[in-house]
């Protein structure tokens, strides 16, 4: 008796993303209470600065230009330079130029998506996603709902599902704004919690990303079952 092929569009299960995020989240807090792989992370960082302290207009430049990256490749995430970011500029700075990257990321994806008529996304499961929502989204559609989009859904994939559907670029750009500010802030926290060594906090972080993630999904379907 064969199994039935997944229907293309059913409802992406919620929990994965957020089983993910606290897993990843675990496995830094577990790291941290490495001592030799805590001393190297301090000793690169230490390295690094003297060059980003020489060249801070190319350094940030650098860092808000892969943040952008980050936001419209699935396989590349600008986390891991946060702690050297906060290293060198400290919180404020390092959020700003997080915040201002993703922007451009998600723009990037949503001209991409607009122009190509297609997501650059590889792999069936983010076929899934954007089949999905493409049933069930249109132009129409307004600022709340992008916003659970971007705060749901892996950042590459709402700008490429928002050029696609057409939707007006004030709204998307509105909803993203507000969308990855948070995120940009509690990614400066992680990149603090990393560089002092408090693994207590970046759990506290990871189950707090989980939750925003799941819930907005929660939400998100709820909206459009309605």
């Amino acid at each position: 008796m064969t199994t039935p092929p997944p229907n293309p569009l059913a409802p992406p299960p919620n929990w994965r993303r957020a089983l993910a995020l606290l897993l990843v989240f675990a496995a830094l807090a577990a790291l941290l209470s490495v001592d030799a792989l805590y001393a190297g992370l301090l000793q690169l960082l230490t390295a690094a600065q003297p060059w980003i302290a020489a060249h801070p207009g190319w350094g940030q430049l650098l860092f808000v230009l892969l943040s952008a990256l980050s936001a419209m490749l699935a396989f590349f995430s600008s986390a891991v330079l946060v702690p050297a970011a906060v290293y060198s500029w400290g919180k404020p700075v390092t959020a700003v130029l997080l915040w201002l990257g993703w922007l451009l990321g998600g723009l990037g994806a949503y001209g991409i998506g607009r122009a190509l008529g297609r997501p650059l996304l590889g792999g069936s499961g983010a076929e899934r996603l954007s089949g999905f929502y493409r049933q069930r989204l249109s132009a129409r559609v307004g600022v709340p709902v992008v916003f659970l989009l971007q705060l749901g859904l892996p950042s590459e994939i709402p700008g490429y599902l928002c050029g696609l559907l057409q939707v007006r670029l004030r709204v998307y750009l509105a909803a993203l704004a507000l969308a990855e500010l948070p995120y940009a802030i509690g990614t400066v926290w992680v990149g603090e919690s990393i560089l002092q060594r408090e693994g207590g906090w970046l759990l506290g972080l990871g189950v707090l990303a989980a939750l925003t993630s799941g819930y907005a999904l929660y939400l998100l379907h709820k909206a459009l079952r309605r």
